[in-house]
């Protein structure tokens, strides 16, 4: 039986780790990268880094418009589909490369699966959004991670067959940390003791609104005055800075600005930390599972356990950033278990096995 998983931002690859040696185990996998975010030598290097084996489609896709992105990715994934022609398809996450490889797969036939489905935010301006509902509707197994992902999809009634599995983050992050502790140099590499504040921005709601943009600047500068802040920052990001004049402010404040860093680097830095503030879902992951708490620099998130549960805190950029009230933020306790344990993957792969197997389409 051949499988074929369609990634291509660096949030897709985390997930793709987590599987596929489970995968490989028991189909034929094939992996189509889409190149939506970043060029073929890079994504090499974060294969090559996680010791998986490079994938056996690198289509080139680059930046553009949403609609220049999805649908050169329908059109280089269904030349791919055709080619292969693949029992099922599995995509990951809420990107561009997750829809257009979806709306490939459906529209020529084939049959696909969700991988982190019916996470929601109830926010339709936001593009991740959008892909994960029309994604949660045309698939026809969905692989949720949480039970509130589970509840979301049934209140749709999205067609498909719902299962909860468990996040497959949980899996990468265990078997990576401590690979990442032994590897990496990054703290001395960046002239760090543990115990610093790190802080990750990327969502296009935070970064392509000025006024909002300003604010966070305000707020890590705020954070800056009493404790060391460390930033990695993507390229879009810093020439989002330099363009609004807010750069200047950012490397005058004794914040630690690096590159953006590979995945190792980057559990690492996780893992030394005390405080994480950030916009990222994945993120929230990965702070929770290395018990640091993390603050959100969102009014909603799709992670809702965690804030229920009182291990993550939501902060609305307008609504106002106190630095003092962030540093000062403790959760009051761990809760265990919120995105299952770590054989999501085993699960997942037991699932597909028994849907292919039983010809029940």
């Amino acid at each position: 039986m051949k499988i074929l998983s369609v990634v291509g931002a660096r949030p897709n690859y985390v997930k793709l780790v987590a599987v596929h040696d489970v995968f490989s185990r028991f189909f034929e996998h094939v992996v189509v990268d889409t190149g939506q975010h970043y060029d073929y030598e890079m994504n090499r290097v974060f294969f090559e880094q996680l010791e998986v084996p490079e994938p056996d489609y690198f289509l080139g896709v680059g930046s553009g418009s949403h609609g220049y992105q999805v649908g050169e990715i329908v059109k280089r994934v269904e030349e791919v589909l055709q080619r292969e022609r693949p029992d099922f398809v599995v995509v990951y996450g809420d990107t561009n490369s997750t829809l257009g490889g979806a709306l490939a797969a459906v529209k020529a036939g084939f049959r696909v699966g969700h991988v982190e489905a019916g996470l929601r935010s109830f926010d339709m301006s936001m593009p991740e959004e959008v892909n994960r509902r029309v994604v949660d509707h045309v698939s026809h197994l969905l692989f949720a991670p949480t039970g509130s992902a589970y509840r979301n999809l049934l209140a749709e009634r999205v067609p498909g067959r719902v299962f909860v599995t468990g996040d497959v983050h949980v899996r990468a992050l265990k078997r990576w940390l401590p690979i990442a502790e032994e590897r990496s140099h990054v703290l001395e590499r960046l002239g760090l003791d543990p115990g610093y504040v790190v802080v990750t921005l990327h969502r296009a709601e935070n970064t392509d609104d000025p006024a909002r943009l300003s604010k966070i600047v305000g707020l890590l500068v705020g954070l800056a005055r009493r404790e060391r802040v460390v930033f990695p920052v993507h390229p879009r990001i810093r020439k989002r800075l330099v363009d609004l004049g807010l750069w200047e402010g950012l490397s005058g404040s004794g914040i630690v600005l690096s590159e953006p860093l590979g995945y190792l680097d980057f559990l690492k830095l996780l893992s030394n930390s005390r405080l994480v503030v950030t916009d990222s879902g994945g993120v929230q992951r990965e702070a929770y599972l290395l018990r640091k708490p993390v603050v959100v620099l969102r009014g909603v998130t799709e992670w809702v356990e965690l804030v229920e549960s009182g291990l993550a805190l939501l902060v609305d950029v307008e609504s106002g950033l106190d630095p003092e009230r962030i540093l000062d933020w403790r959760p009051s306790g761990y809760v265990e278990g919120l995105l299952g344990d770590e054989h999501a993957p085993e699960k997942i792969a037991e699932i597909l096995k028994g849907y292919l197997e039983s010809g029940n389409f």
